[in-house]
Parts: structure tokens; sequence; C-alpha cells
């Protein structure tokens, strides 16, 4: 049986020019709980991969220590073949790794202006330079447009996981990173951010790693992994997710 060390090993002397993210034999303790059990994972350049699971197996902390909020007790985290597992949350943002956690975490009482402007300290030279907001970003989410000088905590639900989608795009990134995206929002504004999301994959080349429950949007993905009881226990193209994976990952 390969241990641990082994994977990390192998992992490492596989080729990885291809690879945006590579997590290899990731274990995450709470205390002394063990959360994460060995994780292996990786997303392709370019390439959108869904990450499900019912509510409570790890998904979450998944991504809190993929971006650094927590530290594993063993394993190795790879950004485009350059080891980060030591490196703090600023700097992984700063080497191209663009968050989006639950609850988006808007500020409330800035406009959506300057919510998006912040998302340009995540650039390697902060907000040097101009301070325009790309076009770019307003084709992908045109609602935004018209409400730069409301206030973040005025806006729906739907609108803020816009405008905090587009925030983390501020910064450039070359892996965007989100946590269950459409969690509490209208039917009609879940199949908007799915088409940008696409979209993002389809025309900026930015590879994209997401929690998600809602399946229309985990069909959208090239990729999945599931997850149970901390630790991956089945994967494969999305286009072969059989019923009995999504009633043993999905249905409540």
């Amino acid at each position: 049986m390969d241990t641990t060390k082994d994977r990390i090993t192998s992992a490492l002397d596989e080729p990885s020019s291809q690879l945006m993210l590579q997590v290899t034999g990731l274990n995450v303790y709470y205390g002394e709980s063990h959360i994460l059990r060995d994780v292996d994972l990786s997303v392709s350049v370019g390439q959108m991969v869904c990450l499900i699971g019912r509510n409570g197996v790890g998904k979450t902390t998944l991504l809190k220590t993929i971006m650094g909020l927590l530290q594993p007790r063993t394993g190795q985290i790879a950004l485009a073949g350059e080891a980060i597992t030591a490196k703090s949350p600023d700097r992984r943002a700063k080497l191209g790794i663009g968050y989006v956690p639950q609850g988006r975490e808007i500020i409330p009482r800035l406009t959506v202006k300057e919510n998006l402007l912040l998302g340009l300290e995540a650039r390697p030279h902060g907000r040097r330079g101009k301070q325009d907001i790309p076009e770019e970003i307003f084709a992908l989410f045109p609602v935004l447009k018209s409400m730069l000088s409301r206030m973040g905590g005025d806006l729906s639900g739907g609108q803020q996981q816009q405008l905090a989608i587009a925030r983390a795009l501020m910064g450039k990134p070359r892996l965007l990173v989100l946590d269950e995206p459409t969690e509490g929002i209208q039917p009609s504004i879940i199949l908007e951010i799915e088409a940008a999301v696409r979209r993002i994959v389809e025309t900026t080349g930015v590879s994209v790693l997401l929690v998600e429950q809602h399946l229309h949007f985990v069909r959208q993905a090239d990729w999945y992994y599931a997850m149970q009881k901390g630790g991956i226990v089945a994967s494969g193209p999305t286009s072969e997710l059989s019923n009995e994976v999504i009633q043993r990952f999905l249905a409540v």
C-alpha cells in the first residue's frame, strides 16, 4: 500500500506544467479531530472542477486549507508547479488564487465600486497604476455597472454573489476558488452565475475549483470529486456522473 510520503514523491515527479493546482496527501486536524484524510486532488489549466458531498464532510475545510487559512499536518499543495504549502493566504492570493468564501464577505458599508477595487490588492503589485474596472467584468455581470454607487449591503444575495466573484476576478487570478456560490440564491440568478463562471473558464483560461450542491451547476464542470468523511471517495468526468453517485453525495 502506498504511504502518504510515496504519493507525494510520485506526484512531485510527474510533469506539472498542465496542472494549475495539485493537492497531495493532505491531512488536516481541528485540535485532535481528524477532518481531512489523505486528500489528493488536482485542477488542470483551464479546467472547471466541482467538489461535491453532503454537509460536514470537509469541503470548506479543504478550500480553506488551499487558501492557507488552515495549515495541514501533512501533505503538499502546489500552484502551477510551485509549492505553496508554507505560504501565507495573502501570498497565495498574489500568486494567483482568487477566493470567494461561503457568505461572500463583501463589505456592506462600501460601494459596489469600492468593493471591486479592493480586489486589486490581490495583484502582485497591489493597487499601483490605473484603478479602472475592466469592461470584461461588466460583460460577465452587467447588473454591477448600474450599481457602482450603491452600498454593497443594499444588494440582494444574488447580486452580492456576483459582486464577490467580480471582486475576486479583479485580482486577475489563475485559479478561482468558489465555496457554494449558489447558496441561498434565487433560481434565475443561479443560471446567470453558472453561465458567468463557465464563460470565465472558456474565455480567460482561468481554472475553477468550486463546492456546489446545485446539480445543474455541478454538470457545468469538466470533472468532479466526491467527498465523504474527510476523504475523496469518487471522481471522474461530470459527463459520467451517475444517478447512484448523485444520490450518495448530493441528495438530501
